[in-house]
């Protein structure tokens, strides 16, 4: 079975922390989890707040623990609140459906984690996890249809 390395891991975060400055957006933290949500890597930049870490942390997860990315998630969260604040419970909070949480799939399709990014506009957050995940050769899957 495929497994994200490390190095493609360290490739997301850097590639997306270039495209975020390239966009002149605000301080943004990366987390990149493997296939069973541990953390594989994670980047604070200078001036992103503290909770932002938490945040990716939670889009991240949730794109994983739900197989679908976090604008997808967030779409059907909107239309099933109730369910999903019972998934946030059961999670103890680390699910967080907002856009920001890209799936890594290899080219056959097969998850490999997913990223999260938070410290800029969410739909801003998820182009700068995209440019990190198809920098490393990867497949991002945002959950728009």
């Amino acid at each position: 079975m495929p497994r994200l390395t490390l190095q493609q891991a360290n490739t997301i975060v850097e590639h997306a922390i270039e495209t975020g400055r390239e966009a002149a957006g605000p301080p943004i933290a990366v987390v990149v989890l493997d296939d069973g949500g541990h953390v594989k890597a994670v980047q604070r930049e200078d001036g992103a707040s503290m909770f932002r870490v938490d945040a990716g942390l939670g889009k991240a997860w949730g794109a994983v623990a739900m197989d679908e990315g976090s604008r997808g998630l967030a779409k059907r969260a909107k239309a099933n609140p109730g369910f999903f604040n019972s998934l946030a419970v059961a999670s103890g909070g680390r699910l967080l459906p907002n856009p920001g949480g890209v799936l890594i799939r290899d080219a056959g399709g097969a998850i490999l984690g997913a990223v999260g990014i938070s410290g800029d506009k969410g739909p801003r957050d998820e182009v700068f996890a995209v440019a990190g995940i198809e920098a490393a050769g990867l497949v991002a899957d945002t959950g728009e249809d």
